[in-house]
């Protein structure tokens, strides 16, 4: 079984994904800019697979999702949808080798105007939104 472990900067939160990640999308949008002060790179997995240790701060973004940060360190780590039983995780917060890699990447017309893509794929359904 697929076994990965991750966590916020300061060690306040662990979690434990006991199941299979999906690659890695970037998002560019602006409330994934605003949350990472970049862009986001996220890998995905069931929320039943995933086990968290510490207090999750939640940030209701929108009616759509919400965001799971660390209260102390402030580091970015979940991304959850409303409507489906799936957690978005911060690629960054990622332990270790992941042999994930960035498949696509989403939203590249709101990107920041200081950096450039080398290669684009858009989508106009924004797994991000909230």
């Amino acid at each position: 079984m697929t076994n990965h472990k991750g966590g916020c900067l300061c060690g306040a939160i662990t979690y434990n994904v006991a199941g299979p990640l999906r690659q890695i999308i970037a998002c560019h949008c602006i409330q994934c800019r605003k949350t990472s002060g970049h862009y986001v790179a996220a890998t995905q997995t069931a929320t039943a697979s995933l086990t968290i240790s510490g207090a999750v701060t939640w940030y209701q973004s929108s009616d759509k999702a919400r965001r799971g940060f660390c209260g102390t360190c402030g580091s970015p780590l979940f991304w959850q949808p409303g409507n489906r039983a799936v957690t978005s995780l911060f690629a960054g917060g990622l332990d270790g080798p992941t042999r994930l890699k960035i498949v696509k990447q989403i939203y590249t017309e709101a990107k920041g105007d200081y950096y450039a893509l080398s290669h684009t794929e858009t989508s106009d359904q924004d797994p991000c939104a909230g």
